[in-house]
């Protein structure tokens, strides 16, 4: 199968534009995590590749085929929309990592100090 992006393009047509505005307010392009391919095909591509991966949607041809096998695992992505699909899905699916300059999550506090420790000989 070709991999050649204007074919794959024609593959996966979507009349509207694609918008994650709660994982990426600010769009894919500027978010930092997409090149500019990957972003425009999620935005010119991301309708019908999200309802194929829903399962709104049923492949109307083999590279929409090959697309829902390699979202269900059976094949590894080959082009550049299943790579950015691929992509999209581990960046908004997966939990991001938090971390931090201790290496405890809480910092140990002083133990209050009793009053029976002391005897009223040692006040001044």
């Amino acid at each position: 199968m070709s991999n050649d992006i204007s074919l794959l393009r024609q593959a996966f047509v979507s009349q509207r534009q694609f918008f994650d505005d709660q994982n990426f307010p600010r769009g894919f392009g500027r978010s930092g995590n997409f090149t500019l391919l990957e972003a425009s095909i999620l935005e010119q591509h991301g309708v019908v590749l999200k309802g194929l991966h829903n399962k709104a949607l049923e492949p109307q041809n083999e590279h929409q085929q090959q697309f829902v096998a390699v979202i269900s695992g059976t094949l590894e992505p080959t082009n550049a929309i299943e790579r950015a699909w691929v992509k999209y899905l581990k960046l908004t699916t997966s939990k991001a990592k938090f971390h931090t300059l201790f290496g405890r999550s809480k910092i140990a506090t002083p133990a209050p100090i009793s009053q029976d420790y002391y005897a009223e000989s040692d006040s001044m």
